[in-house]
């Protein structure tokens, strides 16, 4: 690895400190509330979804640890048929943060249309909604937590928690998906577009299929993420007209969005991030098998393949620096294969018609830039209500510095106030 100057030093450090998931921790550094408590059975009770819940068997106990054969994660074989939303399965888990905790298992469609099986996480507050109408559901789309199953969201909330508390003091509900293959079998299809949006969506749906989580289908809604949950949030807000009209959707908070996934990589390619842009390549190529990453990878390239298959976000600051060269015998970027899986996974085509809020930070150097303030041109010249908000700060920082302004927007938007837009 090329020597660290100081500035690099501590990027390096600060991406240590706030954006190491716990799943990486030991159990006992773990508020006992993140713990999944043990002899809890897999509840059986019916759905309130378009057909009932198949009947499941009970599953082994859960552990007072995570572990990475929670049977939970297993989805029947066959899967049952579904409609998006549908449930496969779901418990009850002892109280997170301030409020009542389910873990679903969901049917979802993938980026080549193909149902799938998908896990979450739905958190019900004790505050009450003193709103109009039902309780309002945020679907909250994760930030990177890596590609191994032990990372997902729903094992751990982590470094999320500061900014989904908020919600819940406020009376709103929270769903936050694992996205396709984190939790599930098969590879995490990080950054897939096309995939994560509509498990942002699902997911919603749901929370409202399962009658033990007293959430009403028909509520306000609203999107949020940052980083890689940036861009499931907007393009869960690109997908929903489309695929999911039934939705109140009223608001979408994005910030550090990666709108332009060949942009991204190459504004990582041998920079601090370059492990983002492994994580990015094995998504895809998990996405769209055609796409057979390794028949572009070196020796060197196709032992970290193998090796990293069930890595967490803590694996990419092994990678800092590095380059796409020293991994590849043909840079996989510039195959006309790959530009197009790519160019489908562009934001921007389908500009949403209710409010967003976007931010980044002008010293990111994970998340280009110049691509997120496309996206706001984009979407301001096409007539869509945005607010831009850039924050002086680099990656990790500007999640911080942005969470306010996300739970004041979410706010004003499921209490109908007056929206300002920048464009």
């Amino acid at each position: 690895m090329p020597n660290v100057t100081r500035p690099h030093a501590f990027i390096v450090a600060t991406l240590v400190v706030l954006a190491l998931p716990a799943a990486a921790l030991p159990a006992a550094a773990l508020p006992a509330a993140a713990l999944p408590a043990a002899a809890l059975p897999v509840s059986t009770a019916p759905a309130t979804s378009a057909s009932d819940a198949p009947d499941l068997q009970n599953l082994p106990e859960v552990p007072l640890q995570a572990r990475a054969d929670d049977d939970f994660y297993t989805p029947p074989t066959p899967l049952p048929d579904g409609a998006n939303g549908e449930i496969v399965r779901w418990r009850e888990e002892p109280r997170q943060l301030s409020a009542r905790s389910y873990l679903l298992m969901y049917h979802s469609t993938n980026a080549t249309g193909q149902d799938m099986p998908v896990t979450g996480r739905v958190l019900v507050p004790s505050t009450p909604w003193r709103g109009e109408g039902a309780r309002p559901i945020v679907s909250v789309a994760s930030g990177t937590r890596g590609v191994g199953d032990t990372c997902a969201p729903s094992r751990w909330l982590d470094y999320e928690r500061p900014l989904i508390e908020p919600m819940l003091l406020a009376g709103w509900a929270v769903v936050v998906t694992d996205y396709e293959g984190l939790g599930t079998p098969g590879m995490h299809t990080y950054v897939v577009g096309q995939s994560e949006g509509r498990a942002v969506i699902d997911m919603v749906r749901a929370a409202t299929n399962l009658s033990a989580t007293g959430l009403e289908a028909g509520g306000k809604v609203a999107f949020s993420g940052y980083s890689q949950g940036g861009g499931g949030a907007m393009w869960a807000g690109e997908l929903q007209p489309e695929y999911a009209p039934e939705l109140d959707l009223v608001g979408i908070a994005a910030g550090g969005v990666p709108a332009d996934l060949t942009e991204v990589a190459e504004g990582l390619d041998g920079k601090v991030g370059f492990g983002f842009l492994l994580l990015a390549a094995y998504g895809m190529d998990a996405a769209y098998p055609e796409l057979d990453l390794e028949t572009y990878l070196n020796e060197r390239g196709r032992e970290i393949y193998e090796r990293e298959q069930d890595d967490c976000v803590d694996t990419t600051l092994t990678h800092a620096f590095q380059n796409i060269g020293m991994f590849t015998t043909t840079n996989p970027l510039h195959s006309p294969q790959w530009q197009a899986r790519l160019d489908e996974n562009r934001l921007g085509a389908n500009p949403p018609d209710v409010p967003i809020r976007l931010f980044h930070g002008s010293l990111d150097e994970i998340v280009a830039p110049g691509q997120a303030r496309a996206l706001r041109n984009e979407y301001c010249a096409a007539g869509a209500d945005v607010q831009w908000e850039w924050h002086l700060g680099e990656h990790v920082s500007t999640f911080v510095t942005g969470a306010p302004g996300v739970i004041a927007f979410l706010d004003r938007r499921f209490r109908e106030r007056p929206f300002l837009g920048h464009c």
